[in-house]
């Protein structure tokens, strides 16, 4: 019964914030780890499951696949489901290609996979246009940063201005996909310039 009892305990806290890192939760990660069929057991009248990433040190809820097999690609997986809007998704791509980026450097299951707020700074504007000024641009990534921490992506900023991106980032949505809302992005920006740029040269032969 004591066992049992440590098991509800470690499954709630799964559940109240939708993963567990070995880093942070030692105790309770290696309870659910090896007693992963209660675990199940106990999220499956609410058509979870658990998933198991060892070699990250992490375990997060995702939705049974038997029970949503036709399941949105852009949910997140984690108990909220909450949309990603394309701003939020952009910054979940570039994240995610630096964080591949630091695994196949490091090794995966490296921890500590950081970046700086100005090393993002130029890949968003690159995609989002730029906002004004400085301060707004970099308001605007703060605030995403912020969202992205709100579904246990990133860590906040340190003292240094840098970020900490955490390993459920690998498991929140297809690779493919994102790399496919990148290049789309890509086509929508050329298209913009060409379509800005025809004017121009229209005025330019007429006072010609």
């Amino acid at each position: 019964m004591r066992t049992l009892k440590k098991i509800r305990e470690a499954a709630q806290e799964l559940l109240k914030y939708g993963l567990l890192e070995e880093a942070s939760k030692p105790n309770l990660y290696r309870v659910l780890l090896t007693n992963t069929e209660e675990a199940t057991r106990i999220l499956e009248p609410l058509d979870l499951d658990i998933g198991i990433d060892e070699i990250r040190g992490l375990l997060y809820v995702k939705v049974r696949l038997d029970e949503t097999p036709e399941q949105d690609e852009w949910s997140h997986p984690l108990v909220r489901r909450q949309r990603l809007n394309l701003e939020q998704s952009l910054l979940v791509a570039i994240l995610r290609q630096h964080f591949v980026a630091w695994e196949q450097e490091s090794g995966t299951g490296a921890s500590q996979a950081q970046i700086a707020i100005d090393a993002l700074l130029p890949q968003l504007q690159i995609y989002l246009g730029d906002p004004g000024s400085e301060s707004k641009e970099r308001t605007r990534l703060l605030t995403l940063l912020d969202q992205l921490k709100g579904h246990g992506l990133v860590t906040s900023p340190d003292a240094h201005e840098q970020i900490v991106i955490r390993p459920i980032i690998a498991h929140l949505a297809d690779p493919v996909n994102l790399q496919a809302l990148l290049v789309w992005l890509r086509e929508q920006i050329v298209q913009q310039n060409s379509a800005d740029d025809s004017p121009e040269k229209e005025s330019s032969e007429e006072d010609v």
